[in-house]
């Protein structure tokens, strides 16, 4: 596989990285806008400004864009995405317009990240039940998920594809089979994959899956998409409705010639006025993807994890390895549990490499510009607790 030049990319696309003596392996929190992303959020503030300069389809522009850049990225068909603010929006298109009805189950893990779980307990209010999975030696338990979805009262199963505080990594291939041969909706958050892993959801069988671009897509906040499969649109009624998802919306010169005539594709599901500058951001920021290879990308960032992953067996005395030891059960999430999460956190802030802890365990999320010595020197304090 083609690999691309780290240094080249630091020095052009993020260049702080080459100012001071602070590390950042913290992607999985909020990822760091490359130079292009920022030149781009900036041209869109000077066009705000002068809005005179604006084409009057220009916003527009930018989505349709998205749209493609997503679809190609994830192995969608264009007509299967649809701008979205953030992730919970995508998660709350399948939750409010799936056809859930009373004594129906929704299965998902304990230990979730909530915005995976409070869209559907809220159906409570309609009968529907969540129900937890327990994790197994603190990971996720795909057998007993596998079992459970044989109970016929289960309808649907959400989840996140990498996990944001074990960076357990599911096997959405077999899950999503076993959900379309039990006629079960698949939902997906893939905020903490898509960008960090490959994905190709033609070779999936995923009903919906939503992403924002503020963490591994290195894109604004406000920015991001959900994937709806392509036979599942006609079915799955938006729940919140927006001129913008009318098929008439797209001639602005007769825009009280009403139509309430839905797109058939995925932009049924599009609420404006999303934020245009945020999502040329997202664009400048996939290009910045396809330029490096995301498949290169993720084979960098696997590189970096290993090291750490490697260390944490090797000192199996001091600290606990929580993501899977195995490559293909996790993908940029690394989670490290010393003896003192605490003062583990406290050494590595003074140290100034930047981090997040998360449920008991040190979270250190490298991306495409961190190299293996910067997760040398985070490995260094841990082992030692001190900067």
């Amino acid at each position: 596989m083609m690999s691309y030049d780290v240094e080249a990319l630091r020095a052009r696309e993020f260049p702080w990285t080459q100012q001071g003596e602070q590390i950042f392996l913290d992607n999985a929190k909020t990822g760091a806008l490359p130079s292009r992303a920022v030149e781009t959020l900036k041209s869109w503030a000077e066009l705000r400004a002068a809005p005179h300069r604006l084409t009057p389809y220009q916003d527009l522009e930018v989505f349709q864009k998205t749209r493609e850049l997503v679809a190609k990225l994830i192995g969608a068909k264009i007509g299967e995405i649809a701008c979205m603010p953030n992730t919970t929006y995508g998660i709350n298109v399948a939750s409010l317009g799936l056809p859930l009805k009373s004594g129906d189950v929704v299965l998902t893990y304990d230990g979730e990240y909530p915005a995976d779980v409070y869209p559907w307990m809220s159906l409570a209010r309609k009968g529907v039940k969540l129900e937890l999975i327990p994790k197994l030696d603190g990971l996720q338990d795909e057998a007993r998920l596998l079992e459970e979805m044989k109970r016929p009262e289960v309808k649907a199963v959400t989840m996140s594809w990498v996990s944001f505080s074990t960076g357990f990594r599911a096997d959405l291939e077999t899950i999503g089979r076993a959900c379309r041969e039990r006629g079960i909706y698949f939902v997906v958050d893939a905020i903490q994959g898509v960008g960090a892993a490959s994905l190709d959801v033609s070779k999936l069988h995923i009903d919906v899956l939503a992403c924002g671009g503020q963490k591994w897509l290195l894109a604004p906040w406000g920015s991001g998409f959900v994937y709806v499969r392509e036979a599942l649109i006609p079915e799955l009624e938006p729940m919140v409705v927006g001129w913008l998802a009318m098929r008439s919306s797209e001639e602005f010169t007769r825009m009280v010639d009403y139509d309430f005539v839905y797109y058939d594709d995925a932009r049924r599901y599009q609420i404006n006025t999303l934020p245009a500058p945020d999502f040329a951001g997202l664009n400048a920021s996939l290009e910045l993807f396809f330029e490096l290879g995301p498949e290169s990308v993720a084979e960098h960032i696997e590189g970096v994890v290993s090291e750490a992953v490697q260390w944490a067996l090797a000192n199996g005395d001091k600290v606990r390895l929580v993501t899977p030891a195995d490559p293909a059960k996790r993908a940029g999430v690394l989670a490290i549990a010393p003896r003192d999460p605490v003062a583990a956190s406290e050494a590595l802030s003074a140290a100034k490499i930047f981090h997040s802890l998360r449920e008991g365990a040190i979270r250190l999320s490298p991306h495409c510009f961190n190299t293996r010595e910067e997760m040398g020197r985070a490995l260094e304090v841990l082992g030692g607790e001190r900067p």
